[in-house]
């Protein structure tokens, strides 16, 4: 047992805690999969509402390291759309919490991300003309991404869906999910800080220690999406949030 600022934890604890901002760097530029599978690994340390604290600024300190690369290629005009319907959606996700246990959660991110694959390989077979490209499609995402990323930071996979809609290329979505949630999170913090009390200085204490595996994953999630074609990248989204499934289930 290792103590660590008010924590005490196992060396095994350590390792993925390590492994988790690894995968967080990776995800914010451009490996889908990776950061559905770092919440559950994290939740296996500090269970299910804790672990989504702890993992708020390792998120926000990675958003940054997106939009940094990946800023030119951001579509303000969804943006735009989406970011007052995140925020109804973090506020429903805020109050949701207060009912919501860890063997819930749990249930609630497998349901997420199984969802998830089976409506992104439904618009890659033709789903995408029956799905309308309008605001209203736009408000309902910008909800749910909201409602998914308070209440388990798993809104990557309801984000995938409707830019995998709009036919996005590989930096326009990289580019536009950074931003997204580069802004959602940050409005996460005083929520996490005054109601959930899940971000604490220690929370940002022990994050600030993974920040060179945050920057070493970015870097090789840089590496490995400039090496997949943009024809291939859509389906590359896919696999790795089905990858992220049964990570979930094991």
């Amino acid at each position: 047992m290792i103590e660590l600022l008010s924590f005490k934890l196992f060396a095994q604890d350590l390792a993925i805690i390590g492994l988790v901002a690894l995968c967080i760097g990776m995800a914010k530029t451009g490996v889908h999969g990776a950061g559905m599978i770092a919440v559950p690994l994290l939740a296996t340390v500090f269970g299910g509402k804790l672990s989504s604290g702890v993992l708020l600024p390792m998120l926000v300190f990675a958003d940054l390291i997106g939009v940094r690369y990946y800023n030119q290629h951001a579509s303000w005009k969804h943006l735009k759309i989406l970011f007052p319907w995140a925020a109804v959606g973090v506020l429903a996700g805020t109050l949701a919490g207060a009912y919501i246990d860890d063997k819930i959660f749990k249930m609630i991110m497998a349901t997420i991300i199984f969802l998830s694959v089976g409506i992104m390989i439904w618009l890659e077979q033709g789903g995408k003309e029956k799905i309308p490209n309008s605001k209203v499609f736009a408000a309902t995402t910008g909800i749910a991404g909201g409602f998914t990323s308070m209440v388990g930071n798993l809104a990557g996979s309801v984000m995938a869906i409707y830019l995998l809609a709009m036919r996005f290329p590989k930096n326009a979505y990289i580019g536009t999910t950074a931003w997204f949630f580069l802004v959602t999170n940050w409005f996460k913090v005083p929520f996490h800080l005054f109601v959930w009390h899940t971000v604490s200085l220690d929370t940002v204490l022990l994050d600030m220690l993974a920040i060179p595996m945050i920057g070493l994953g970015a870097y090789l999630g840089i590496i490995i999406v400039k090496r997949i074609p943009d024809r291939w990248y859509r389906w590359f989204i896919i696999a790795s949030t089905l990858v992220a499934a049964l990570f979930m289930i094991v």
